[in-house]
């Protein structure tokens, strides 16, 4: 299958049923976005890279559609909350400003989203990373991008499986023939016979010492998916999603998805190295000085990795019944912990972290709660990495329309358009409260007139 190449200047279909029909002014943030994308060259140069995944010559088939397109649905996604790729696809082909946004004619059908499966499964993950860093990059060269000072935190994705799918790692049993199996070695029931589902419910809610641990218990359906506890209270099986945040910027660096039970205390320095490695490849020669986390990020030994790699710390420490001691552990590690403690008592720690609690928290709310990427729809690390490092880029891409136009998000009543109205609405309250106050004097005036008289 060849690739599909978006066209520069798209010509509609000559006969029509009636003037205007099937067509649309198209949605003012959609149009700066294609126009900041269209400056940045974006189409030619993803068909550039992507050229080597397709056939050269045609053989069978219709061309693929434009990975533009592909990568353009896939910001349609965050930008309208929308987590699923049906959902996706159903939204572009009911709304003509997408389709608009798309380059999509009326008399042609937007792709599917089987299509979308397709293509996603065919580009590697370099490709998506390379988007993201093609984001950066438009950042870099609009001056928004600093990168000294970056705040580290992560949250919870659920994943696309149920706890009813999770088995024993050591036997394959699933929980109804564990808790069988259980019942019958305690004499609940006899040998050969077979428990109902009320009876296994019931014995199971009776039991003591029930835990269900990520090393005994994995799911049949999502082996990669970890059992944690979300947000919001509920124990499921989740991923964990990483965020580096440039604290001058407002730009995540670097988003890493990881498995839900991957210490924060392990990630920490590879999420920083991969923020440094994204912003090297767009150009930039600014190194990450300082970083700011919460306290579920302290330990010694990633203090200490951390001033190995030329890193100073802005980390709370958690209080601890006992003191640390040190007689078993290097030298450095009581250093990197004792400077880390010294730093945070300053002004400046404080600072950071007021400022790391607000832009990281409002990452994940607009990636996650509000761009449709709190509860994953496929399965395994890499395939949800792929699908939420392009809602990260669409997420810097909104930061960076809102600095250059004021425009954030399109369903948002923000902007030059809200503020044109807004000053609009002020200006008409003013003369209306003028032209009142003047009718008020004029009738105060006629009325001294008559008494006078």
């Amino acid at each position: 299958m060849t690739m599909g190449r978006r066209p520069r200047e798209r010509q509609e279909a000559l006969f029509i049923a009636s003037e205007g029909l099937g067509q649309s002014p198209g949605h003012p943030f959609y149009r700066k976005l294609n126009e900041l994308l269209a400056e940045a060259g974006f189409d030619r140069w993803i068909e550039g890279r992507c050229q080597r995944y397709y056939a050269t010559e045609e053989k069978r088939g219709q061309p693929s559609i434009p990975p533009g397109v592909y990568f353009r649905m896939l910001l349609v996604g965050y930008f309208e909350d929308i987590d699923s790729q049906r959902g996706i696809a159903w939204r572009c082909a009911d709304s003509l400003s997408l389709r608009q946004f798309l380059g999509v004619p009326l008399h042609e059908s937007t792709p599917d989203h089987s299509t979308l499966t397709n293509t996603r499964n065919r580009f590697p993950h370099e490709v998506f990373d390379e988007v993201f860093q093609f984001v950066l990059q438009i950042a870099a060269n609009k001056k928004l991008l600093s990168g000294k000072t970056v705040g580290v935190d992560s949250t919870t994705l659920e994943a696309n499986a149920a706890m009813k799918s999770i088995v024993r790692r050591d036997t394959g049993e699933d929980w109804k023939q564990y808790v069988t199996r259980l019942m019958r070695e305690d004499g609940t029931i006899e040998a050969d016979q077979e428990p109902t589902d009320e009876d296994v419910r019931r014995y199971d809610k009776k039991r003591k010492n029930k835990r269900v641990s990520n090393e005994e218990w994995v799911s049949a359906t999502d082996a990669e998916s970890r059992i944690t506890q979300l947000k919001d209270g509920r124990t499921h099986l989740a991923y964990k999603a990483e965020h580096v945040v440039d604290l001058e910027s407002d730009m995540v660096l670097a988003a890493e998805i990881r498995k839900a039970d991957e210490a924060d205390t392990e990630t920490l320095p590879d999420s920083v190295m991969e923020a440094q490695n994204n912003l090297n490849q767009t150009g930039s020669h600014t190194e990450i000085e300082e970083v700011a986390a919460d306290k579920g990020y302290h330990a010694a030994h990633t203090l200490e990795l951390c001033e190995a790699l030329g890193l100073r710390t802005y980390i709370p420490e958690p209080r601890r019944k006992h003191r640390l001691r040190w007689t078993d552990k290097p030298a450095e590690y009581q250093h990197a912990v004792y400077a880390n403690r010294c730093r945070i008592q300053r002004a400046k720690s404080k600072r950071w972290q007021r400022r790391r609690s607000e832009l990281c928290e409002r990452t994940f709310a607009h990636v996650c709660d509000t761009g449709g990427m709190r509860r994953s729809w496929v399965k395994g690390v890499a395939k949800l990495a792929k699908r939420y490092l392009i809602a990260v880029a669409a997420h810097n891409l909104g930061r960076i329309l809102r600095k250059l136009f004021g425009v954030g998000k399109p369903r948002a009543l923000q902007g030059e358009g809200g503020l044109a109205a807004l000053a609009y609405l002020l200006i008409a309250a003013v003369v209306l409260v003028g032209k009142v106050c003047w009718r008020c004097e004029s009738a105060r005036t006629l009325g001294r007139v008559r008494l006078t008289g």
